[in-house]
Order: C-alpha cells, then sequence, then structure tokens
C-alpha cells in the first residue's frame, strides 16, 4: 500500500474562539507547508504544536492524518467540502480508508522517517468550533471517517510531497474502523472488544477507552 501525500500541515496553538463561555487555545488550525522537507520528531512534526497535552499530541498520537478519499462523502452527505488540514490533520493522504488502515501498520515517509498507526482520532468540540458546524463531531462519529494517529518510531527529515509506504501490516490486526466501533458503536460485540485489545500497537490511551467500553458492557 501507497499513500500519496497531498499535503503536510502544521499550526501552533492559538485561540479558536469561546466555547461554553471559556476562552479556547488550540493548534487545531494548521496551514500546509510550503517547503519542500520538515523535520518529523518524537512527539511533533517541526512547526506544529498541541495546547492540551492531556488528549492530543505525545507519542502515541505524534502525527495526525486524514485520508481525502472520504472528501466525496463530506461533500455529498454533510454538505461540507474539505480541503487540506480541513480536520486539523498533519498528513492529507490518499489511497485508503478506515477500512484499510491497520492498528500496528507500519509506513515509511522518506528515506528517514518510520510511522506506526496507533489509534483512531476521537471527535471533539474543537472541529466543530474550526468548521463552524456544530453537527460535524457527530457526523464524523456516527460515519466512523475520523483518520488515524501516527507514532513515529524513526525520528529524521520526511519530504512534503510524495507518498508513504506501507511496510508491514497484520491482516489479522484491527482496522481503524473496527477500533473507533469498539469504543463508540452504540452496540458493539464483545468479540470486537477482545480482538481490538489484543492489538500490541494500541495506543494506552485508546485501549483504556475500550477497556472502559467492555466494563459496561458486562453490566
Amino acid at each position: 500500500m501507497r499513500l500519496d501525500l497531498l499535503a503536510v500541515s502544521v499550526g501552533k496553538p492559538a485561540p479558536l474562539g469561546t466555547w461554553q463561555g471559556e476562552r479556547v487555545l488550540s493548534g487545531i488550525r494548521k496551514t500546509p507547508l510550503a517547503t519542500p522537507h520538515v523535520f518529523v520528531g518524537e512527539t511533533n512534526i517541526d512547526g506544529d504544536g498541541q495546547a492540551d497535552l492531556t488528549v492530543h499530541g505525545g507519542r502515541d498520537k505524534a502525527v495526525y492524518a486524514y485520508p481525502a478519499d472520504n472528501w466525496p462523502w463530506w461533500r455529498n452527505e454533510a454538505a461540507f467540502d474539505p480541503r487540506p488540514a480541513s480536520f486539523g490533520e498533519n498528513l492529507t493522504l490518499q489511497g485508503a480508508t478506515e477500512n484499510d488502515v491497520r492498528i500496528g501498520d507500519r509506513f515509511t515517509w522518506g528515506p528517514d522517517v518510520a510511522l506506526e498507526v496507533s489509534q483512531p482520532r476521537a471527535p471533539c468540540f474543537k472541529f466543530a468550533m474550526l468548521t463552524l458546524r456544530q453537527d460535524l463531531g457527530a457526523r464524523m462519529t456516527e460515519s466512523a471517517r475520523t483518520g488515524w494517529y501516527f507514532r513515529v518510531l524513526r525520528t529524521g527529515i520526511a519530504p512534503a510531497q510524495g507518498s508513504l509506504a506501507r511496510t508491514h501490516t497484520d491482516e489479522l490486526a484491527p482496522t481503524i474502523r473496527d477500533a473507533f466501533a469498539a469504543a463508540y458503536h452504540p452496540r458493539v460485540a464483545r468479540d470486537l472488544i477482545n480482538r481490538v485489545l489484543s492489538a500490541p500497537a494500541l495506543s494506552q490511551a485508546w485501549r483504556e477507552a475500550v477497556s472502559m467500553r467492555e466494563v459496561r458492557s458486562e453490566k
């Protein structure tokens, strides 16, 4: 699998607006890079940042990717016209969706950088603030068109154009859609929960969310 790289986008935390009377600082508003290369570190792409590190960023969520393959759905079903960084993503990719990418998939990005898929994105209110559309977070949840996070296995200089090449996959590993359903689907099957929890590369935060879901499913 090769994923075409349509854009690399970054953004530092900045005021996003007011939510429920509180001023919100966020790095979700990103701009595509104009430079040919960028340094990718363990927790960030150079020039990127997150305001609330309790729920964003860190090693398991160092790079956020979103597939442009989902754009037609957003246009046709949600009357939303995406472009690079519309979802606050670092990498706008083309060539696969959440149905094709699996937890633990590894990709090379140029000759230096290696990435590993760690979890889906969990929709939050800042997406609504970014898009000025209160309904889009729910649309993302219902459709499971969330994109996914990478952890950085090998840091280095990466090209802002080209593609990511998958170097490892486990056909038994859960897809991004599977992992999202295990945490968010209203009627999740026990075997899916178990399969998602058995994925070694699953991020700790998502593992905890699915584990809590498992406890609730037993009641």
